[in-house]
């Protein structure tokens, strides 16, 4: 048993050298094609215009940090990401149960969510903007948009993927509704809930960010294009960069609480020796 908890973590350990490798060749390729030292000085300065500089946009973030501009602009982002987040999630939950388990009302319901799902919901930003103005509340309208659909249709499809032998077994020994909903739907759906939670991470930041950028006085997407409308390649690779770091830190909450809560759960094949 210690033999292979060691050999996992051999093997963990393995993987996040490999992988931190393939960031530092990324960047060390990055630094190459923008610094005049394998390329000209004329190639070099075409592609820093279009791709930025590493140690610029490092500097960049690093400034933003250190002066301190960049926390109250990261704040409202990471208020807006979490609050559509949250919203977004529990709305899919809970209409993805009541549909699953109503036929009548899945069946009436089910040709508008199919035309709302189809359409493309970031153009609902200005509408959002008009309607709920330039503040927080228009960026998390847009992000629920996103994030609802995410975790809807997980939620439904878990539901739907209950066992049939298991629902009848439970009947048969006179589980009530709410029973079959806490101890056989929910626990169905958990494991895809949370599968769906990794990428509405993702989509709650594509509504916070997309809000900010297209009517907003703050926000990291505010600074974005700010940067973007004097062509600052670098200040704009910077808070991509910022932003990407923050949704892999909400994604890797998100895991930990999968993990807690999942404890159940089989553990998955130990990742294959490299």
């Amino acid at each position: 048993m210690a033999k292979a908890a060691n050999d996992a973590r051999l093997t963990r350990g393995r993987l996040w050298f490999y992988q931190a490798l393939i960031v530092a060749a990324l960047f060390g390729t990055w630094y190459l094609m923008t610094e005049p030292i394998l390329v000209s000085e004329a190639s070099a300065k075409n592609t820093a215009f279009f791709f930025g500089r590493p140690l610029a946009v490092l500097k960049v973030v690093f400034d933003w940090f250190v002066s301190g501009k960049i926390y109250p602009h990261l704040a409202i982002t990471l208020w807006e990401t979490v609050l559509a987040f949250a919203a977004g999630s529990v709305l899919g939950l809970v209409v993805g149960l009541w549909l699953a388990l109503s036929p009548t009302a899945s069946a009436l319901a089910e040709p508008y969510i199919t035309a709302l799902n189809a359409m493309p919901r970031v153009i609902l930003a200005p509408i959002f903007a008009v309607w709920f103005g330039l503040g927080v509340l228009s960026k998390v309208a847009l992000g629920v948009t996103l994030v609802f659909f995410v975790v809807f249709f997980n939620v439904y499809q878990g539901v739907k993927e209950v066992s049939p032998v298991v629902l009848a077994n439970a009947r048969m020994l006179g589980a009530t509704k709410r029973q079959l909903l806490r101890y056989i739907y929910l626990p169905s759906a958990t494991s895809w809930v949370f599968s769906s939670l990794h990428t509405a991470v993702g989509m709650a930041f594509v509504g916070a960010v997309v809000g900010e950028y297209l009517g907003s006085a703050r926000g990291v997407g505010y600074l974005i294009l700010q940067a973007e409308g004097v062509f600052d390649i670098n200040t704009v690779i910077g808070g991509i960069l910022v932003l990407t770091l923050f949704a892999l830190l909400l994604d890797f909450v998100v895991t930990r609480i999968e993990a807690r809560l999942l404890v159940w759960r089989p553990a998955s094949a130990e990742t294959e020796s490299l």
